[in-house]
């Protein structure tokens, strides 16, 4: 295994997203999603990790979520279930980790405004998701700065396990 000596601050954000209803999903696009999300993820954290406790050095991996994780939708099961296995992943990995001084915590973003979902969010369904969302707008990305400073800083040298969740109020709202 690959042991990276220098590394002090790991954000692991791998994503991959196949829209596809759950009968439909094939196990190629299931596998491409889950390996992304979710395994690269755990093989990163690992290797970053190892990297921290042999240098005898402290550290923090954020890896990045998804409110997908804490919230169903349709059309993006692998998606979703690798987002869930994140958060999980996270929480584990805090557990197994503090004692080597590596904290491992999580962003858990809402719908944050890229030129990859500006089309739907121009479309009129687009629109109506946007309405149900409390503070009534997209995210940016620099709502995401603050809380990946914090964990990355010994701001949050006691948080470990922790899952931030930055959506504008979207978990809150009402179905």
């Amino acid at each position: 295994m690959a042991v990276v000596e220098k590394v002090d601050i790991l954000v692991n954000n791998a994503g991959l997203a196949k829209e596809s209803a759950a009968l439909a999903l094939s196990e190629s696009d299931w596998d491409d999603v889950i390996d992304t999300n979710l395994k690269g993820m755990f093989r990163l954290a690992q290797i970053a990790a190892n990297g921290m406790r042999a240098g005898k050095r402290s550290g923090s991996i954020i890896n990045i979520a998804s409110i997908l994780g804490l919230r169903q939708a349709g059309g993006v099961a692998s998606y979703a279930v690798a987002k869930a296995g994140v958060i999980q992943l996270t929480k584990v990995l805090a557990l197994e980790f503090a004692r080597y001084g590596v904290r491992v915590n999580a962003i858990a973003p809402g719908y944050i405004q890229t030129a990859i979902n500006e089309p739907f969010f121009a479309s009129e369904a687009g629109q109506a998701m946007i309405r149900r969302i409390p503070q009534r707008r997209l995210g940016r990305m620099d709502d995401l700065h603050g809380p990946l400073l914090l964990l990355a800083s010994d701001a949050s040298a006691y948080m470990t396990g922790s899952v931030i969740v930055v959506d504008g109020g979207h978990l809150t709202s009402t179905l």
